[in-house]
C-alpha cells in the first residue's frame, strides 16, 4: 500500500512514517518543513519527502494517487493538499487512527498519558522493557537516547505509545490517546493546557474519561493519588483494575510511594504495599523524574517486569534528547536544553535543578513558544514558576499577544524580556561565569539560539 502522510516531519507524524514503512508499505510524505534530523532520519529509511503541499504529490489521476492519505492534525481545511484529497475521493484517515487500525492492533498497548511527564516516562518504560528482555515496539514524542529513534514495530507484543489529550485530525476532534485501546494506561498527572483546542479542564477530563472507558476490565490503570484533576476522573466511572502512586512521606501505604535519599532525586528508594523494592541511583533529578520512574516500573510490572529488574534497568537510562539535556560545558558554564513550556514543569525542573546545583546561580532562558502559552493563559503564575532561578531572559516574540513585561512586575527575580534573540544571546553570554547554570526553556528550535549561545561563551574563552 502506498501511504502519503502531509505534514510528515512533526514527531509523531515522523515516528508514524517509520512505523509504517516497517510494515512494508511504500511511504511518501511533505510538509513545509522539511530539514534534519527528521528529514534525514526519514530519508535513511527510503522515504521520499516533498517540501510543501502543492497538490500535484497525490498524482494526476486515480491510478497514480496514493492508496492512503494520513493528514496530520496540524493540517487543516484550505491546505491544498487537503482540499484536493477531499475533492478527488482519496481515502484518508488521521495518524492515530493510522496507529490503531495498522500497528496497534492485537498488541499489549502501554499508553502513558498526562500534562507533564508523557515522553520521559514512555522512554523509561520503553527502555525497562528492552532491558528485561521484551523487545517492545514503541512511539514516542522525542528520541530516547537509548534507542536512538522515536519509533519502531518491535518483536513482541508489547507496545509503549506517548499518549497525547491533543485532538487528531481537523475531522476527528477526539484526543489521539482514545483510538490506542491500551491494556496499560499510566496517567501521570492532569492540568489545564492546549487552551487553542479545549475551553477548560473539565473538557480535557472528559477526553480522559473517553480513553478509561477503552481499557479492559483486566487491564490496569496506574494513576497519581494526590491529583484532584485526576481522582475526578475515576470518579466519573472506572471498570478497570487500578494502582496508585503517593508522593506522600508515607511509605507504608498501599500502593507505590518513594523516599528520597538525595535531595535532588537522583537516589531514592522505591516501595510497594509497603515493602520496599530497591533503591534507585542514577543521573537524572527532581521530584517529577522520581514520579516518572515510579509510573514506568508500575506499568512494566503490569506485564510481568519485576521492580527491582526494573530499578536495574533505569540506572543505564538515558533521558530522551531536550528533557535537561546537557549541550555543552564552557568555562565551568553548564548549558541545558529543556522542553519545559508550561509554569507547572518550568517549577519542577528549576527544584530538581536548584537541589543539585546548591547555592549555584541559575539563569533560565524561555521561549513562551506553545499555543497555550502564547494565548496568555498562564501569564499569571509563569513568574512564579521561576522563583528558584536567580535570574530569568524571556523572548517576546511577534506572534505572543500579551506584554511579558507587565507579567513579571511581581516576579520575585531578576526577569528581562527582550525582543531579539541575539541580544538575548549576547546579554546572557556576557554576564555568566563560571559555576553558572544555564536553562534554555523551549518546545521549539528557538531560532538556533542554543548553539548561538554555546558559541558566543566559547568566544570569551
Amino acid at each position: 500500500m502506498h501511504v502519503h502522510i502531509l505534514g510528515i516531519c512533526g514527531t509523531f507524524m515522523g515516528g508514524l512514517a517509520l512505523l509504517a514503512r516497517a510494515e512494508g508499505h511504500k511511504v511518501t510524505g511533505s510538509d513545509t518543513n522539511v530539514y534534519p534530523p527528521m528529514s534525514t532520519q526519514l530519508e535513511e529509511q527510503g522515504i521520499e519527502l516533498i517540501q510543501g503541499f502543492d497538490p500535484s504529490q497525490l498524482g494526476e489521476s486515480e491510478d497514480d494517487a496514493p492508496d492512503l492519505v494520513v493528514i496530520g492534525n496540524a493540517m487543516s481545511r484550505g491546505n491544498t493538499c487537503v482540499e484536493a484529497v477531499l475533492n478527488r475521493g482519496i481515502s484518508y484517515t488521521s495518524g492515530p487512527q493510522f496507529l490503531a487500525e495498522h500497528i496497534l492492533k492485537n498488541r499489549w498497548v502501554l499508553a502513558v498519558s498526562g500534562t507533564h511527564g508523557k515522553t520521559s516516562t514512555s522512554s523509561m518504560l520503553a527502555w525497562i522493557l528492552e532491558y528485561c528482555g521484551y523487545e517492545p515496539g514503541f512511539l514516542i514524542g522525542g528520541v530516547p537516547q537509548n534507542f536512538g529513534v522515536s519509533a519502531r514495530t518491535g518483536n513482541s507484543p508489547f507496545f509503549v505509545v506517548e499518549a497525547d489529550e491533543y485532538d487528531s485530525a481537523f475531522f476527528d476532534k477526539r484526543s489521539k490517546f482514545v483510538h490506542y485501546q491500551p491494556r496499560t494506561l499510566v496517567i501521570n498527572n492532569l492540568e489545564f493546557d492546549h487552551a487553542d483546542i479545549f475551553d477548560d479542564l473539565k473538557a480535557i477530563q472528559r477526553q480522559f474519561n473517553h480513553v478509561i472507558r477503552t481499557v479492559p476490565g483486566e487491564g490496569k490503570i496506574i494513576w497519581p493519588k494526590e491529583s484532584q484533576a485526576v481522582t475526578e476522573v475515576i470518579k466519573m466511572g472506572c471498570w478497570s483494575e487500578q494502582e496508585f502512586y503517593s508522593s506522600s512521606a508515607d511509605t507504608g501505604q498501599a500502593g507505590w510511594s518513594t523516599k528520597l535519599i538525595a535531595d535532588d532525586g537522583h537516589q531514592f528508594e522505591l516501595f510497594f504495599d509497603g515493602v520496599s523494592q530497591g533503591t534507585l541511583d542514577w543521573q537524572l533529578i527532581g521530584q517529577h523524574n522520581v514520579e516518572n520512574a515510579t509510573m514506568a516500573v508500575a506499568a512494566a510490572r503490569h506485564v510481568g517486569v519485576k521492580p527491582q529488574a526494573a530499578i536495574e534497568a533505569l540506572v543505564k537510562f538515558q533521558p530522551p534528547k531536550r528533557r535537561m539535556e546537557l549541550i555543552g560545558t564552557v568555562n565551568g558554564i553548564e548549558v541545558y536544553d529543556d522542553f519545559a513550556h508550561h509554569p507547572t514543569a518550568i517549577a519542577t525542573t528549576l527544584q530538581g535543578t536548584r537541589a543539585k546545583v546548591g547555592e549555584g546561580k541559575i539563569t533560565i532562558i524561555l521561549e513562551p513558544r506553545s499555543n497555550t502559552m502564547k494565548s496568555g493563559v498562564h501569564k499569571d503564575t509563569l513568574a512564579g514558576s521561576m522563583a528558584l532561578a536567580n535570574e530569568a531572559y524571556l523572548y517576546q516574540a511577534d506572534n505572543i499577544d500579551w506584554d511579558l513585561a507587565s507579567a513579571m512586575n511581581k516576579a520575585e527575580l531578576p526577569v528581562k524580556v527582550l525582543y531579539e534573540i541575539d541580544e538575548i544571546v549576547e546579554t546572557v553570554a556576557e554576564k555568566a561565569e563560571s559555576g553558572d547554570t544555564i536553562v534554555v526553556m523551549s518546545n521549539g528550535g528557538f531560532g538556533g539560539l542554543h548553539q548561538k549561545l554555546l558559541k558566543k561563551l566559547n568566544a570569551k574563552q
